[in-house]
């Protein structure tokens, strides 16, 4: 594997002499989009005959058994996750993010190995996740380690860790425009021309390579236009539904992000707690099916298990629904109950049968609360797979859910009669679908574009539109932070927007200039009237203070220094230990200027202390407030 990656970096390397930077990194982005497809069909029709038989085997058991496959799937997935790859945990998009913010875009090659079987094993065993998260962290695994075999800077390696993202996402959902307007919106936030080249071409190179290895080009959700229609006099009706997906978006993130936190306070053994969460999980599967057998239906493997694919295409279908304005006939005892399901022509399904349906299920009278139930499930389900530490995405729950209520409000509005003929409630899970993903997501225009290319249904992008920019608004003015960037901020990592941050991520700490230490070090045990005398030449108010061996142990700032001048008299008692801070930060010199400006802004300090990359904690000197700005405006004016 790597002599052969080496030669092909090589190879495009040399390529170097005779063309620019930018179109070296084009044709990298064009390798990795098309390594990046043929690794997501791999993935994909593996986790699609994992999940075939899965669902075999739990459709033949008896129902108390329906845990044992989601709690072994979990078991496997908590043991190469706890010694393999700790990053491979949870729904991958906020590592990779967390990659790009703080560690300019390294990741581990062994971080996508353990995604691929993690998530197999998790998704493919009934755990409740979608497929894009680990697609999205294994392209950009292989974009970090293409970028990192060709040695490109920090800057180029986070938009190759953008182009394998891209190019996942492009294969996963037959979506390249979705994919590169989701890497741009979601994880780098920069729109720059040298930035959206690759990405672009990674993303067209991707999809046109899954393309040629499936042999089809289908969108995931091929449905046909009849049934579809979309008339001014529903305007208010869309409005309505993207304020309700923005309850509901707004719900989902926040009960995800406190799940991860309630397992995260678990007295268990990483390795047991995905397990405990997949127990979870067939308990609530149980209920359901329970609670069906009320309906008449017997159901089974519940439809919120795995990534749900046959129930939103079931949803999305407009022969799923009653004519309109017609009472539904006695064989289908309710809107939709007696219609067949169409086949789900899913990218993990492309080339195989379809799996056992774990579909709606058939033969009760009231679909509405049904829809609300599956809603409330599948989000429950979401976070007991994924916040116990699962495997798997978070974008197709958040379709699925969208899917159900948005179809859950078109039905309301059909039994109010407030759907005008010829409209079905099918157009009204269509568009939740994407008012749910820009809600949780803060990404409007992939949600919109995804939709569009997921569908080729033109007749409701306007709807989806309108739905999907008052979702995104409405939940970002309700919380700070999408299902993405939530957990990454508990963690202290802040993910920005704006041409701001996105200048601000590209220069490193090692890049401003320092202000240099005193040529006599500062021990603790030296006398208070030591820092006096060497304040007054200095320019910088704060000194570092170093032990026998030169390593950092803290600051005298300032402020402090300020404060003890008042009672000159104690002066000559006082010793350096006695001022000592050592709860301020350090800086490390690959940090980039953003993280820098976040520990000034959270202490009121005019310099922190540089420390060598190495291990040994040796001050190299101090960066101070001013040469930040001075560094970060000189940035901004040459970007």
């Amino acid at each position: 594997m790597k002599p052969v990656l080496s030669s092909v970096v090589s190879r495009v390397r040399a390529l170097d002499l005779g063309l620019g930077r930018d179109w070296v990194l084009i044709i990298y982005g064009a390798l990795i989009g098309t390594a990046t497809a043929g690794g997501a069909v791999a993935f994909a029709k593996a986790l699609h005959l994992t999940e075939h038989a899965s669902r075999e085997v739990q459709g033949a058991w008896p129902i108390f058994l329906l845990p044992v496959l989601p709690m072994l799937g979990a078991l496997i997935t908590g043991v190469m996750v706890h010694f393999f790859a700790n990053d491979a945990r949870g729904h991958g998009v906020p590592q990779v993010i967390d990659a790009i913010a703080r560690r300019g875009g390294r990741i581990p090659w062994r971080v996508g190995v353990v995604k691929i079987f993690a998530s197999i094993a998790t998704v493919g065993s009934g755990g409740s996740g979608g497929v894009e998260g680990p697609i999205v962290q294994i392209g950009a695994t292989s974009g970090s380690v293409f970028g990192q075999a060709a040695k490109v800077n920090r800057v180029e390696l986070s938009t190759l860790v953008g182009c394998g993202a891209a190019a996942g996402i492009a294969s996963v959902f037959d979506a390249p425009i979705a994919g590169v307007f989701f890497v741009l919106e979601v994880m780098l936030r920069d729109f720059s021309l040298k930035v959206l080249a690759p990405i672009v071409i990674a993303s067209v190179f991707s999809t046109a390579m899954t393309q040629v290895l499936l042999h089809q080009r289908d969108a995931i959700f091929a449905v046909g236009l009849a049934g579809y229609e979309f008339t001014p006099v529903e305007l208010p009706s869309y409005v309505l539904l993207g304020l309700v997906c923005v309850l509901v978006s707004v719900g989902f993130t926040r009960i995800l992000h406190w799940a991860e936190e309630q397992f995260d306070r678990v007295r268990m053994s990483r390795i047991l707690l995905p397990v405990f969460g997949a127990l979870m999980l067939g308990a609530a599967g149980i209920v359901w099916v329970l609670l069906m057998r009320g309906y008449g239906a017997d159901q089974r493997v519940p439809p919120f298990f795995g990534n749900g694919y046959e129930t939103i295409v079931r949803l999305i279908e407009p022969g799923t629904y009653s004519p309109p304005h017609e009472p539904p006939s006695s064989d289908t005892g309710g809107a939709g109950a007696g219609a067949p399901a169409p086949e789900a022509k899913t990218q993990a399904g492309r080339g195989h049968d379809p799996a056992p349906p774990a579909s709606l299920p058939q033969g009760f009278p009231l679909l509405i609360p049904v829809l609300v139930l599956l809603t409330l499930f599948k989000a429950a389900g979401t976070c007991m797979t994924l916040g116990s530490g699962g495997s798997g995405g978070v974008f197709a729950p958040s379709l699925y859910i969208g899917a159900t209520s948005g179809a859950a409000f078109g039905l309301i509005l059909e039994r109010l009669n407030l759907i005008p003929v010829g409209v079905t409630p099918a157009s009204y899970a269509l568009v939740g679908m994407a008012a749910v993903i820009a809600g949780t997501t803060f990404a409007p225009f992939t949600a919109i574009l995804l939709l569009y290319e997921l569908t080729r249904e033109p007749h409701v992008l306007l709807p989806a539109m309108l739905a999907s920019i008052i979702a995104a608004i409405g939940s970002h003015l309700w919380m700070r932070d999408s299902i993405y960037t939530m957990k990454l901020r508990s963690a202290g990592v802040f993910v920005g927007g704006g041409r701001d941050q996105t200048v601000m991520r590209r220069v490193l700490a090692r890049n401003v200039p320092l202000t240099p230490l005193p040529p006599e070090p500062i021990y603790a045990s030296d006398p208070l009237s030591k820092l006096i005398a060497l304040h007054m030449p200095r320019t910088a108010p704060d000194f570092v203070v170093v032990d026998e061996h030169g390593r950092y142990l803290g600051m005298v700032t300032g402020e402090d220094l300020r404060t003890a001048l008042v009672d000159r008299e104690a002066i000559p008692l006082l010793l350096v230990a006695e001022l000592l801070r050592t709860d301020l930060p350090t800086i490390d010199p690959d940090e980039t200027l953003d993280t820098v400006m976040d520990k000034f802004a959270d202490h009121d300090v005019a310099g922190i202390c540089l420390l060598s990359p190495r291990d040994d904690r040796r001050p190299l000197g101090l960066i101070t407030r001013a040469n930040v700005i001075r560094t970060y405006q000189q940035a901004l004016e040459s970007s």
